[in-house]
Parts: C-alpha cells; structure tokens; sequence
C-alpha cells in the first residue's frame, strides 16, 4: 500500500486590497510507501519537547507558529526518510474570475491535476493508493464531494485511488505534508529558501498552474 498526504499553505482569498492576502496558493502531495518511519520525525521532535511544549501543541505540529529550531530539525530528518514530494502553485492574480468565484471546484481541480500526473507518469509502483487529506472543511457535503471528484476521476485509471479526509491529530503525516507545504510557500510568498533547500533533493516536482 502507497500513501500520499495531501495539505496545502494559504487561502484561496482573491481581495488583494487585503494585505493578509497571500499572491500565491500551494497544495503539495507526500508520498510514503512506508509511514511508521515519517511518523517517528514527529515523536522525535516531541521526545526534544518540555511537558508544557507537549501540552501546549497538544500532539500536533503546525511549521507556521514552530520555532526556526523546530522547523530546522523536521526538515533534517526527513531529508533522510524513503519520502517524495510533489507541489504545484498557484499565482492567484492569474486564476481566471469564474474560479476565483467557485474555490471549491477550484480546490478539487487543482489536486485533480496534481494526483493526474502521479498517475499518468507511473510515479508509483503500488496500484492501490490511499490520498489521505487534510481536513479544511467541517462541511461533509464538501467533504464527500471532494471525495468522490476525485475518486470518480481517477476510477478508470490503472491505479485504485481510495481518498480519506482527517485531521493532523488523526494521522501524523499531514503534520509533514504541512511542513512541505509550508516551506514551498514561504519560498514563493517571501523568496526564503532556508527550509526549503534543507529537503530540496526530496521533491521530484513543482509546477505553476495559471
């Protein structure tokens, strides 16, 4: 069984009046064939933890709010794991008004994309492969249509797509997607390199859309 995390870093908010408004949008895939190795990076950063750090990130790792230390030593140790990294981003100024107006169908397009080139270039040598998404919706009817896009898509495939949708807590790994994410950003939104080019070597893509 292969599995690929999928999270993304900012919004898709499109008033650039807005100055909280990010002029890029990413969603980056995490391939693990095995995920006990991934997930032991977050219980090794933990290990370094006080008690009250543990309880104040309560189990979860957001890269956004973690100290430079942190981030440093996340990136370190999964430069050294069996893992693969896909991004694509958007430049948001360039998505065309009938999307900005649909950020649903936008969002399920976009990854629809991203898991279509896995698939078309054989990136993966397992034929059954479970998407695990982060949560960003409470709303379980966005949650199954997500869900079924994506299956219903990708179903005449040679590879079985199963999608699952949980939380960060849930499944460790999303804490590494996110970390990726994260780092894929800032090096787009503010030209800062130094997280991304300590994990560099581990991503096989990225690509712009729009």
């Amino acid at each position: 069984m292969s599995y690929i995390y999928l999270d993304e870093s900012w919004c898709l908010w499109f008033n650039f009046d807005n100055k909280k408004t990010s002029k890029y949008f990413i969603i980056t895939f995490l391939f693990v064939e095995e995920k006990r190795p991934v997930e032991k990076i977050i219980k090794k950063i933990f290990a370094g933890f006080s008690k009250t750090e543990v309880k104040r990130h309560n189990w979860s790792l957001h890269c956004y709010k973690e100290h430079p230390k942190t981030k440093i030593k996340l990136f370190t140790l999964l430069k050294e794991k069996n893992i693969s990294v896909m991004s694509i981003y958007l430049n948001k100024e360039k998505v065309y008004i009938k999307l900005q107006n649909e950020k649903h169908v936008l969002y399920n397009y976009v990854t629809n994309i991203l898991l279509d080139r896995i698939i078309t270039k054989k990136l993966l040598k397992d034929n059954n492969i479970t998407l695990i998404a982060s949560r960003r919706e409470t709303n379980k009817f966005l949650n199954e249509n997500f869900k079924n896009y994506l299956e219903w898509n990708n179903s005449k495939n040679w590879i079985k797509v199963s999608v699952e949708i949980k939380t960060a807590h849930e499944e460790k790994c999303l804490q590494i997607v996110d970390a990726c994410s994260w780092a894929i950003f800032w090096k787009y939104e503010h030209g800062n390199y130094e997280y991304y080019n300590i994990f560099k070597n581990k991503i096989i893509e990225e690509n712009w859309l729009f």
